[in-house]
């Protein structure tokens, strides 16, 4: 067993290629038993193995900074640096992490899991070390998993091309984001015509020529040559500027031929490839010559590798190739995916309102399937659109179908809407359009930790004029929710937020209508009385409590506030005949609706105190279970019995 042989990345180095083989075979045997036991990213790390391999056995980490970008991919860059016996506690209360971690290994340098960040990450290290504050040697960003779809990678190319960085960036291409990738440039480098599932007669023809011209290209002896025959013409006496724009102009009409990902010339990088990423000497070749290349300036080395590789699960997989998986049985994989709790009630709304308005039209970021979007995309076809990792274009292009008459729901991860913060505010707010929010995953998510707890959109939704911040306590009242904001999308942006998980069910008579609360439980003497008001998925907890108490004989008060901005009127009077009001919520407690409610009531009786229970404002561990998180700040249902007994 090779692998239990890897302890750091300088161990790779003695092993042949047959060795290497046996290795990645190994590792990926490793992997898909670790997942099974506790969970975790799959098909990413399945794709990246060689590639790993390959640029631990070419650069030197951590004196080589080798940064990922969206860091599920790099559960075997933590098998190579060490890290192997703690993948029994990945993602588990105080195990490692399901992405690079700064606390775990000076290997690991980012750990923001978002992606599309990591060229901008690259750019800023090669700054520093020029400058002589940093003594990285090499800076590598590898990018991939459909994270060249945001435009913050572009930009990021951009600043390294004018100013020439000397930065290798690695384009691990599988053609994926979570699902397919949504690329025009994915499409062509994959070898296919973006309109087909199948390669393009073009490509078919040149894909010989365009590995000859990468093998001529890639060379440093090439490169060094072509610079002295490019002073030649541009020196040549009268005619040398022509000359050299001549060469300039027949070198860009080969390029646009043979390599349609070589746009990244234009933008100042180098492009060479694209190689398989499966081939372990052929990329050790292309990192050698980028290294020489590097030195005038950032390089793009494409590969090109198959998402799940050598799991047949995986490979099989249509929708994402096992891109996460459950615990399972690895003899037979992870049963197929599908939506549940509020993510399914989210999905049969929308398509029960697409049937009734044919202006609704829904929008994701590149993840239909964890968004409940696949049966309306599967029904309305001509009225989804999957926008890929670019969820400021998302918003901004809702925007612009609001205006054109258009009802855009854009569904989207709490914590990636984070990402289209200025859009939401000035594309959308400010000019008061009809587009609804639909948030999944919101307040604390678990396992995936910090960069995945969507607990800032009511703290930062709720103080954008106009917006309308709703929170369901069911499935039934996300279903209502949706429904109402059809038409109160009339008077501007809607949002809806909910959790991941199941969903309670209730009757229809404990589903409460456009932006009104709803008394759940009410005290027999309100002036000694405690009144606790629950956002979304906390109204459980408020319930059970209210319960516990009432063994007791204390008598309490319990609202589902539903709307959370702007607040009943009715829900805030009600809430300041009380001696005194709690509420609770799965968001961060400085700037939540705790405090808005605080506010209000002070305005009507300064003298009734409000005590907000909330998240801190402090980045939150991973845990398995997002009940433990709950427990551990108070927003259990121990925690708020508690509270009310001190209130």
């Amino acid at each position: 067993m090779y692998v239990e042989g890897i302890r750091e990345p300088a161990d790779l180095r003695s092993l042949n290629t047959e060795q290497l083989r046996d290795l990645a075979g190994e590792i990926r045997d490793f992997i898909v038993s670790a997942v099974s036991e506790v969970g975790g990213h799959l098909g990413s790390n399945l794709g990246a193995v060689e590639l790993t391999l390959a640029l631990h056995r070419v650069f030197e980490s951590p004196q080589d900074a080798i940064l990922w970008d969206t860091g599920h991919q790099a559960y075997v860059h933590k098998i190579v640096t060490g890290r192997q016996s703690g993948f029994e506690t990945l993602r588990q209360a105080g195990g490692l992490s399901g992405y690079p971690s700064r606390e775990e290994s000076q290997h690991d340098l980012v750990e923001n899991s978002h992606a599309s960040t990591i060229l901008s990450y690259a750019d800023g290290l090669a700054v520093s070390r020029d400058l002589g504050t940093n003594d990285r040697r090499h800076i590598v960003a590898v990018i991939g998993d459909g994270a060249m779809t945001g435009g913050m990678a572009y930009e990021a190319i951009n600043n390294m091309g004018h100013h020439q960085r000397g930065v290798i960036v690695v384009l691990n291409d599988n053609g994926r984001s979570y699902a397919p990738t949504i690329s025009n440039l994915s499409a062509n480098s994959q070898g296919q015509d973006p309109q087909e599932n199948h390669p393009s007669i073009t490509d078919r023809v040149t894909g010989r020529l365009s590995h000859a011209l990468t093998d001529i290209r890639q060379n440093p002896v090439y490169v060094r040559r072509q610079r002295r025959i490019e002073d030649f013409l541009s020196g040549i006496p009268v005619v040398g500027n022509q000359a050299g724009s001549a060469m300039e102009a027949f070198k860009a009409g080969v390029r646009e031929f043979l390599q349609p990902p070589s746009f990244f010339e234009a933008l100042g990088a180098r492009y060479i490839g694209p190689f398989d990423g499966h081939d372990v000497e052929q990329m050790e070749e292309a990192f050698d010559n980028a290294i020489a290349l590097s030195e005038d300036g950032p390089i793009v080395v494409h590969v090109l590798t198959q998402k799940g590789r050598g799991y047949s699960p995986a490979e099989d997989d249509d929708e994402k190739n096992l891109h996460d998986a459950p615990v399972f049985d690895m003899a037979v994989g992870p049963p197929k995916a599908v939506a549940s709790g509020y993510t399914q009630a989210f999905a049969d709304a929308i398509v029960k309102e697409a049937e009734a308005d044919s202006r609704l039209v829904a929008i994701t970021a590149a993840m239909p399937g964890p968004t409940g979007l696949l049966p309306f995309e599967a029904r309305f076809p001509d009225r989804f659109f999957d926008v890929g990792i670019a969820e400021q274009h998302a918003v901004t292009s809702a925007a612009g179908m609001a205006m054109g008459g258009l009802r855009p729901v854009v569904a989207v991860y709490s914590t990636f809407l984070n990402r289209g913060w200025d859009q939401v505010v000035y594309d959308v707010a400010l000019h008061r359009l009809p587009v609804i929010f639909c948030l999944d995953r919101a307040g604390v998510t678990g396992p995936d930790g910090s960069s995945h707890h969507g607990v800032y959109d009511m703290a930062l939704l709720s103080k954008v004029p106009g917006m309308r911040v709703l929170a369901p306590s069911s499935a039934q009242e996300l279903t209502q929710m949706l429904h109402d904001a059809i038409w109160l999308a009339d008077e501007g942006p809607v949002a809806i937020r909910y959790p991941r998980g199941a969903a309670r069910q209730v009757t229809e008579h404990e589903v409460g209508v456009g932006l009104h609360g709803r008394k759940v439980v009410e005290a027999s003497d309100l002036s000694s009385s405690v009144c606790v008001i629950a956002i979304g998925k906390m109204l459980e907890t408020a319930e059970k409590a209210a319960a516990v108490l009432a063994e007791s004989n204390t008598d309490v008060t319990v609202w589902d506030a539903r709307c959370c901005a702007p607040l009943d009127p009715e829900m805030i009077a009600d809430a300041a005949r009380h001696r005194h009001v709690v509420t609770i919520e799965d968001g961060i407690r400085d700037g939540g609706i705790g405090m808005a409610v605080a506010t209000e009531v002070c305005e009507i009786d300064g003298q009734v105190p409000v005590t907000p229970l909330g998240l801190p404002t402090k980045f939150l561990p991973h845990d398995p279970k997002a009940a433990n998180i709950h427990a551990r700040y108070g927003l259990d249902v121990d925690g708020l019995v508690a509270t009310i007994r001190n209130a």
